[in-house]
């Protein structure tokens, strides 16, 4: 299009000079290099002031229960500690969802699995509704294996998750890393992960720190159902849960960590009832660098004992 634009000005200018004679086309190769100057200059300006920043947000009361009744007045948000302008914002009950499923077939978990199963069959139910929203199932243990791709039949999901066998060792990392990277990165709207999983990793190449910015890059909210705690090793859960907690934090999900196993179920449909009352809300970001760094945000309310759930950041657009 830039191309064209250009195209079409030089044109219409070298016409214009040949009617005024000789003398004037001499004047011709500067005056193209202006125009291309100022054509170069305008595009680039339209580009840095056209991007917005978008962030899902849920916010709480000290009881964990939804507010659902917040407008616009009452928010601020902050991007390296520095006020935004709050361009947009909507509640977003009907926005489509794309959700990833990720279940952990690794050994470990094999006493729970069926547990697994039957939440996760539930909560695709309940929540995924069809000619709107897609799901896609992804197990790992030592391998990796999309099991079903992208539909929005829960029919179909829930005959591959039933058909899915425990065993192996653990890859969790790199299942979070290639479905964002392959399978969600490139999707628009609400793009969640349902991960359910002891949290344990032993055959990862990507670490944490990767992992996570692979999915803030892809814009992806990670939500974890641990099936470590209490009740399942008679024990306190074990360290692996940090990391769970972890990747739900810093991408705006959430982590459960149900007391036995057949609470699995209730942690699916507080997921659910979370991802219906969720906001919206996007600011063109004060900073216009390109560099692809990291802009860490932060939300808050003019409401006490208000809690807020959202991304911790951002990565810049580069060029």
């Amino acid at each position: 299009m830039k191309g064209k634009l250009k195209q079409l000005c030089k044109v219409a200018l070298a016409v214009i000079l040949v009617a005024l004679g000789p003398s004037s086309l001499v004047d011709y190769l500067s005056q193209s290099q202006v125009l291309d100057n100022k054509l170069q200059s305008d595009v680039e300006n339209l580009v840095v002031h056209v991007d917005l920043v978008n962030v899902l947000f849920t916010a709480t009361d000290r009881r964990g229960k939804l507010v659902t009744d917040l407008a616009k007045d009452n928010l601020k948000i902050y991007e390296d500690n520095k006020t935004q302008i709050i361009t947009n914002f909507t509640r977003e009950t009907e926005l489509p969802l794309t959700i990833a499923v990720l279940i952990d077939t690794s050994t470990s978990i094999r006493n729970r699995f069926k547990f697994e199963q039957e939440a996760a069959i539930d909560f695709l139910y309940r929540t995924l509704r069809q000619k709107k929203d897609k799901g896609l199932l992804v197990t790992f243990d030592s391998a990796i294996e999309l099991v079903q791709d992208y539909t929005d039949n829960p029919e179909v999901l829930a005959q591959a998750i039933r058909q899915v066998r425990p065993g192996g060792g653990t890859k969790l990392f790199d299942a979070i890393f290639l479905t964002c990277q392959e399978k969600l990165k490139a999707e628009i709207g609400r793009k969640i992960m349902i991960l359910i999983s002891d949290g344990d990793d032993n055959l990862s190449q990507e670490t944490l720190s990767g992992t996570l910015e692979m999915a803030q890059k892809s814009d992806v909210s990670i939500y974890t159902i641990s099936t470590n705690s209490n009740s399942f090793y008679g024990l306190n859960a074990p360290k692996a849960d940090k990391v769970l907690k972890r990747l739900a934090e810093d991408t705006g999900g959430r982590a459960f960590f149900p007391f036995k196993a057949e609470d699995l179920s209730q942690s699916f449909q507080d997921i659910s009832s979370e991802l219906r009352n969720q906001y919206s809300l996007a600011y063109r970001s004060s900073n216009p660098s390109r560099d692809g760094s990291f802009r860490s945000i932060k939300i808050e309310t003019d409401r006490k004992n208000l809690r807020v759930k959202a991304r911790k950041g951002y990565y810049a657009a580069r060029g």
